[in-house]
């Protein structure tokens, strides 16, 4: 018994110190003034996805990048990967287990307004976290 307990303890550890970060996926970036679609999965939410596809689609953020990206580092976690006048990536990891997720922004100058993507790495469901990220963003952005 004392063995299959120090075996979950250092598995425990494991995850704590390692994390479930997966690798950076190749989807990550801007392409044609847009950010990569949702995979099937419901561990994604994209400003961009059809308004038909209620599993993915979330409403554009109303403002400017740098409203954006202030708003997103109010939360904890969040290590911002690469920047430009109109793209943001960055990497939030989870507390517990130490997941990685990547939310991307890409501002249009034209509508004034900040298309989001939020993603997990790794697993199928993210149990609504991604969705509650980016509202959490848009209630802490100044109006418009």
């Amino acid at each position: 018994m004392a063995i299959v307990w120090r075996t979950i303890q250092l598995l425990l550890v494991s995850f704590v110190m390692f994390g479930c970060s997966g690798q950076k996926p190749v989807t990550i970036g801007a392409e044609s003034g847009r950010l990569s679609a949702c995979p099937k999965s419901p561990n994604c939410v994209n400003s961009f996805a059809d308004a038909s596809d209620k599993r993915h689609t979330i409403a554009v953020l109303k403002g400017s990048l740098a409203d954006a990206k202030a708003a997103l580092l109010m939360l904890p976690r969040v290590e911002v990967v690469t920047e430009t006048e109109v793209y943001l990536h960055a990497q939030v990891t989870s507390f517990l287990i130490r997941y990685v997720d990547d939310v991307e922004f890409l501002f249009d100058a034209e509508q004034q307004v900040v298309h989001v993507r939020s993603a997990s790495r790794t697993g199928h469901s993210d149990f609504g976290v991604n969705r509650r990220r980016v509202e959490a963003i848009r209630v802490a952005m100044p109006s418009p």
